[in-house]
């Protein structure tokens, strides 16, 4: 580096990155600097230069190095800071050096110097927190010691539901995600899935994704789903309030279907025909993205907290147990960034089932459709150890909910018009032969059991007849 570009660096003064020191003889004080930088973002400590920025160099000789090289020991784990001497070749400090000392962030955090570890806030330096310590090291243990890849040593395959299993199975080689492994023994599906560890013992993860259904284990009360509809829009009365067990598959599609129970509809009529079409208040792949993330990045070494959707009438939260990490915050969530889910085997899992479509456009995709919608995207927000995702419903409907206006209906009522339902099973069927009533019910906002009695009213009339078996099998549309 030159000294104009040196000249350049320091123009901003200090920063997250930056720490400015008048002579080594600071060198204690720099160390931990730089201990703190490692830690984070990287950075660079500049000797010869006084806080406020002014080059003043210092004279540098063998012993100088020597010194700092002694300092330097003092970093656990260690690391060796790259250092480069800049001459001072205009005014008064002609013929002295700058030093300029740089660090890149740390290959295994948390670094400490002489036992300490610290940490840099904007631009100043301090011991890091217990709390931030303890969050590295699980970090840094990530790799090969995280809660999915541990033996869930009291559950055997009896715990499983092998019908989820086999449904995530089939679903993932329809969709060219995995080959068919020739086999529908639930050892051999967990084998290919990479969910067995030691041998042949069940990892937690195989637990959290296929347990059986409301079926709560007590090594891990962390599988629950908490969902609530709050009156107005705070917590102090409930609408609706809901806790369920079970697998991620199962409490996800619960989320799913409260959501349809009571989020808020927006519904026009559409010149030409006699139907009114009708929306629901936020995007069906926005919300469900949010809460597959919500599985997916959750601490499940936490036994405390739950999953939970919690809808005002303003407003929409999906609640994750746990923090950002690897340096990720919700701002850099929202631009381009690379995929570290904290537990990529289930995300692994959620990928193949096609409930995700690529790692690390979560929230790009939310922010996406959201957009398309004409809609913000959703706030994020990390505190008291959650990650909570808003969604603002649309200010149309919020207001007309507390005028008391019929513009929205909330999709339980919807589930009861049933005059207007055999009409868009008909048109839905028509192009989707295949669709599962399961789909039909999420598709058209309505209840399982409303889908059931359309299409027997709709069979008994003549209007739709099943070609095939139960499972394997299409319906098709009567003329």
């Amino acid at each position: 580096m030159t000294l104009a570009a040196l000249q350049a660096l320091i123009a901003a003064g200090e920063s997250l990155t930056l720490e400015l020191k008048k002579s080594t003889a600071e060198k204690d004080r720099a160390c931990r600097s730089l201990c703190a930088l490692a830690n984070g973002q990287g950075g660079q400590v500049v000797f010869g230069v006084t806080p406020a920025g002014k080059v003043v160099g210092q004279k540098v000789t063998d012993r100088t190095l020597e010194e700092l090289a002694q300092e330097f020991q003092g970093f656990e784990p260690p690391m060796s800071p790259h250092l480069q001497r800049i001459p001072v070749t205009v005014g008064d400090e002609a013929g002295l050096e700058v030093l300029l000392v740089q660090v890149e962030r740390a290959a295994q955090v948390p670094v400490s110097f002489r036992g300490v570890p610290y940490e840099r806030v904007l631009n100043t330096t301090r011991v890091m927190p217990r709390a931030t310590y303890q969050r590295l090291l699980i970090e840094s243990m990530h790799a090969t010691n995280r809660w999915e890849m541990q033996a869930a040593e009291s559950c055997g395959i009896d715990t499983l539901d092998s019908r989820e299993l086999v449904v995530t199975i089939e679903e993932a080689i329809r969709r060219g995600r995995m080959e068919d492994p020739g086999t529908r023994d639930p050892m051999g599906l967990l084998r290919g899935l990479g969910l067995l560890v030691q041998g042949d013992q069940i990892s937690r993860a195989a637990i959290a994704l296929f347990c059986k259904d409301d079926h709560a284990i007590p090594e891990f009360p962390q599988f629950n789903l908490r969902v609530a509809r709050f009156k107005g829009t705070t917590r102090d009365e409930f609408l609706d309030n809901r806790q369920y067990s079970g697998s991620a598959f199962a409490l996800m599609r619960r989320a799913e279907r409260f959501l349809i129970d009571w989020m808020p509809v927006a519904g026009k009529i559409v010149p030409g025909q006699m139907a009114r079409i009708d929306t629901p208040a936020l995007p069906v792949e926005a919300v469900r993205e949010a809460l597959a993330n919500a599985f997916i990045h959750r601490d499940y070494a936490s036994a405390a907290g739950s999953v939970s959707v919690a809808l005002y009438d303003d407003r929409l939260e999906v609640i994750s147990p746990g923090e950002l990490h690897f340096g990720l915050t919700p701002e850099k969530l929202y631009l381009p960034h690379e995929s570290k889910p904290w537990n990529p085997w289930i995300a692994k899992v959620f990928y193949r089932r096609g409930l995700i479509e690529t790692w690390g456009r979560g929230t790009l995709k939310i922010a996406g459709l959201m957009q398309e919608a004409g809609l913000a995207a959703p706030a994020l927000k990390v505190s008291d150890d959650v990650v909570t995702m808003t969604f603002d419903l649309p200010a149309s409907l919020a207001r007309s909910k507390k005028e008391g206006t019929s513009k929205q209906t909330p999709g339980k009522t919807l589930g009861k018009t049933l005059g207007k339902t055999p009409d868009m099973i008909l048109r839905q069927l028509a192009e989707a032969p295949s669709t599962a009533i399961p789909e039909l019910a999420l598709q058209l906002g309505k209840s399982d059991s409303a889908i059931e009695r359309a299409i027997r009213k709709l069979r008994a009339e003549g209007k739709l007849r099943r070609v095939g078996p139960a499972k394997g099998g299409h319906w098709e549309v009567v003329e």
